[in-house]
């Protein structure tokens, strides 16, 4: 499908060379997820009127909001966003504060996000590698609110994060939807084959 193509050009060595093509693939695969995960949001009858008459239409119900984990995040949560265009949207600022001996925490810096109570929370990260960043990221977005249904849209997941999402969040509250699952993760948490630092690529090298 047309998908895998914009997966294989994201873990493309060559084409990654291209920052805006890389960043570009990401909103399109956000874009496909959107529309993937619209199957299973509620709707609401309404009657449009046309230059020529009424038609009954159903449309999305405003109960969305749109969250993603900075800054690898952004150009996936756009695709979302432009299809789920009257969203609320979440930001979570989070990053692995690595120790000598490799072993890392995961911090949370900073969370904007409007009340989620009752709402489907779509929550985007292009990498679910160890599932310990995603985890604290979601657990700073519902600490004060319940939403109606998680939906977790991942670009590149390792298996063992995915088992580990698995252990903490039942089926009932969350749906993930992924584009690949890879099979090694290592022991600094970088998935393989994976495709490297997504954020690096979309935005730069960080020092």
């Amino acid at each position: 499908t047309v998908f895998n193509r914009f997966i294989s050009e994201i873990r493309d060595a060559e084409i990654q060379k291209d920052s805006m093509r890389f960043r570009r693939n990401l909103e399109r695969i956000g874009e496909i997820f959107a529309y993937e995960i619209s199957k299973k949001l509620d709707y609401k009858s309404v009657q449009i009127e046309t230059p020529l008459g009424v038609s009954g239409m159903n449309i999305l119900q405003d109960n969305i909001v749109l969250a993603t984990i900075l800054r690898a995040g952004l150009p996936l949560h756009q695709g979302l966003l432009n299809y789920f265009d009257k969203a609320e949207n979440a930001f979570v600022s989070a990053y692995r504060k690595y120790h000598q001996d490799n072993t890392f925490d995961i911090k949370t810096n900073y969370v904007s996000s409007p009340d989620i109570e009752g709402k489907y929370l779509i929550i985007s990260d292009p990498m679910l590698a160890s599932g310990a960043s995603f985890l604290e990221a979601y657990n700073s977005l519902i600490e004060n609110s319940a939403p109606l249904h998680t939906h977790l849209a991942v670009a590149i997941a390792s298996k063992e994060g995915l088992a580990y999402i698995r252990k903490y969040i039942s089926p009932e509250k969350m749906t993930i939807w992924v584009g690949a699952s890879d099979n090694e993760l290592t022991a600094k948490s970088y998935i393989v084959p994976g495709l490297g630092d997504a954020g690096d690529l979309a935005y730069g090298v960080k020092v």
